[in-house]
């Protein structure tokens, strides 16, 4: 049985879209799950739109997904001559002709066709005429214009195309470059690619392909083309439904863990599982269970996904992962055990490294801002007192770890005669601004004796300005 072989193609010209994304995927999995081969290629003949930071953006996305590759990156710009000598073997055989038709030429065809109501369809002008070697040419496949091309598709089923639907589409452009349904069957029968994963917009080049395959004598690979993803509200996928590209999430503070599973339970299912390890996908995954139907996007989904990751997380990764976050916030951090602390008080309570990030700063900023209305309900004259008594308290402590903490402020509360909650809000307002934050003893222990006697000295002087 021949070895799996896929590979993922995309164009460099702007980010890795959640599509290509997700179609990479489908790839790399069937790779892994066949122990196969799975190559990267990047196709950047279109030298006025592909840019080398694009191929990076697109090389550090998939290395940020956790997407290896066995072979490549290839780049067709550097295999322009293969390409040319393929084509040239084309028109020798007469399988292909040179179309010296200008620019303007074609267009006045394109527009003749539209005004007669007819399918815009190159009309083999140049099919015979004598070669002008002054004049600049590309060359033509020459298409059967009789029969069917069937495509047995390892998704959408089978697929029947007339012949007669099927131009005479340029292979090599006039400057000697190739176009897209050329070069890719080149690579992909030159590279051995036995199964072809791509998006459900490409079934239509696929006869034309297949014709060149058949052309070149190269044996056929397996096609599967996977359907479109949708917006929740199952239109296309637009900016505002929000993040389109891989990088976008990874700004937004979604683990890549979480973003791959999300993204292959897009149009892939395994019974009613959700949630996958990457060891789990890679054995479970398989073409037969890829959907024939759009999938729609579901950031509550993705969330939801997101937060059961970072509560797995170890703190390490997690304190690693959500650094830069808090540094990008202009903070400095330095105590990887305070940014564990820090960290372990919110992993249970957060959807994304972002939101981590912003309930956390309190515990970074040099001032606390207080609230209004938290500071007006509960840093007044009668929890003066309270204040001042856990400062007292607190003179005595060795360190503040949390069950220590804990202890603290209950017995704060039982000498004062109060319950607990008299206690634990002003001293919550104190130390973080708000009323709303991990349990107190947490947040004590994270902050530190120095830094937690620092923040109640200046809720009393706060409530000794405002008598």
């Amino acid at each position: 049985m021949t070895k799996i072989k896929t590979r993922f193609a995309p164009s460099p010209t702007g980010d890795l879209h959640i599509g290509g994304a997700r179609t990479a995927l489908f790839n790399w999995l069937l790779a892994r799950h066949e122990k196969g081969t799975f190559v990267l290629r990047i196709e950047d003949t279109d030298a006025a739109r592909s840019t080398q930071a694009s191929v990076q953006v697109i090389l550090d996305a998939m290395t940020w997904l956790g997407m290896d590759w066995d072979e490549g990156p290839y780049y067709q710009a550097e295999r322009a001559s293969l390409y040319r000598e393929i084509a040239e073997k084309l028109l020798k055989e007469g399988k292909a002709y040179r179309c010296f038709c200008a620019p303007e030429e074609l267009e006045a065809k394109r527009e003749a066709a539209f005004k007669a109501g007819l399918k815009p369809k190159y009309d083999r002008t140049c099919l015979g005429r004598a070669s002008h070697p002054d004049r600049p040419s590309a060359i033509r496949f020459l298409s059967p214009d009789e029969g069917t091309t069937t495509v047995d598709d390892l998704i959408q089923g089978t697929v029947v195309f007339n012949n007669s639907e099927l131009d005479d589409l340029v292979i090599l452009r006039s400057d000697g470059l190739p176009t897209y349904n050329f070069s890719v069957v080149v690579d992909d029968a030159i590279m051995e690619i036995t199964h072809v994963i791509r998006g459900n917009d490409h079934l239509n080049n696929t006869p034309r392909q297949i014709r060149i395959y058949q052309a070149l004598g190269y044996p056929l690979p397996r096609f599967g083309h996977v359907s479109m993803i949708l917006g929740p509200d199952k239109k296309k996928l637009s900016k505002r439904h929000g993040a389109q590209s891989v990088m976008e999430y990874q700004k937004m503070g979604y683990l890549p863990q979480a973003v791959v599973n999300y993204l292959v339970r897009l149009g892939w299912s395994h019974g009613d599982q959700e949630e996958f390890t990457i060891e789990e996908l890679i054995e479970k995954f398989t073409l037969e269970a890829v959907g024939k139907s759009a999938a729609a996007i579901n950031p509550g989904k993705l969330d939801w996904l997101n937060s059961q990751y970072i509560k797995r997380t170890p703190l390490d990764e997690l304190a690693e992962r959500v650094k830069p976050f808090i540094e990008a916030k202009g903070y400095s951090v330095k105590d990887a055990a305070r940014l564990r602390k820090v960290v372990a008080s919110f992993q249970e309570r957060v959807k994304t490294l972002v939101e981590l990030a912003d309930l956390s700063e309190f515990y970074f900023c040099e001032e606390i801002i207080y609230d209004k209305k938290a500071a007006e309900k509960f840093l007044t004259d009668e929890s003066i007192e309270f204040l001042k008594q856990a400062l007292v308290s607190l003179s005595t402590e060795a360190e503040l770890e949390k069950e220590r903490s804990h202890q603290l402020v209950q017995h704060l509360a039982e000498r004062g005669g109060v319950p607990l909650v008299k206690i634990a809000q002003p001293l919550r307002v104190a130390l973080t601004g708000r009323t709303v934050s991990p349990p107190i003893d947490e947040v004590m222990e994270a902050l530190g004796k120095a830094e937690v006697i620092r923040r109640i000295e200046k809720a009393v002087e706060t409530i000794g300005r405002q008598r």
